[in-house]
């Protein structure tokens, strides 16, 4: 298969991990603050799946579309002004939840264990984001923040980081396995390498 149909295939796939992120973002739990979605298990999907290039151009392809007008942000939501309320920190903050899993997994394994420490970590990452933007954006002392939109997501923060490792291994070594998905450098469990 040519470098360009591998670029391709690996764009096609990003898209859908984006619009997979969207679909999970309307599962959700309100909460006076912030709700709890399934944005942020789709995010540890696709950088366990993807890596952390394809797995960080597939959150910023998700943030865009809805920045720009289709509701695909938690509860149907969408334009800039969610970028710039106060749950805009935890959407930022998947950026870089995205590339530390995947940059963590390309360095040291494809494995649960290492995917269970890089989603906890990421999980981590964008609750800080998010906590320290709401109280930016919403006025909120360091405590009020941290009780509304930091302590309610430890545990079932820590539920999505074992689901995306669970199933983002399986999922990428079955992808693998029927050649939909290659290896990025640094992989060295894969022969076939973009």
């Amino acid at each position: 298969m040519t470098s360009n149909r591998i670029k391709l295939r690996m764009m096609i796939i990003t898209a859908l991990f984006a619009a997979m992120t969207g679909i999970l973002a309307q599962l959700s739990i309100p909460l006076p603050l912030v709700p709890i979605t399934g944005q942020t298990l789709a995010i540890g999907l696709a950088a366990t799946i993807l890596g952390a290039k394809y797995g960080t151009f597939s959150v910023i392809l998700y943030i865009l579309i809805g920045a720009a007008g289709i509701p695909v942000y938690a509860e149907m939501q969408a334009g800039i002004s969610v970028l710039f309320g106060p749950t805009g920190g935890y959407l930022a903050g998947f950026i870089p939840t995205a590339f530390f899993i995947g940059w963590m997994l390309e360095r040291t394994a494809y494995s649960f264990k290492y995917a269970l420490i890089a989603n906890t970590v990421g999980m981590l990452i964008t609750l800080s984001f998010g906590t320290a933007w709401l109280k930016i954006a919403a006025g909120l002392s360091w405590s009020a923040a941290f009780t509304g939109g930091f302590f309610p997501f430890l545990v079932v923060g820590i539920i999505k980081a074992a689901l995306a490792s669970w199933i983002g291994i399986s999922v990428r070594q079955r992808l693998q396995d029927a050649n939909l998905l290659y290896s990025v450098k640094g992989d060295t469990a894969l022969t076939k390498t973009i």
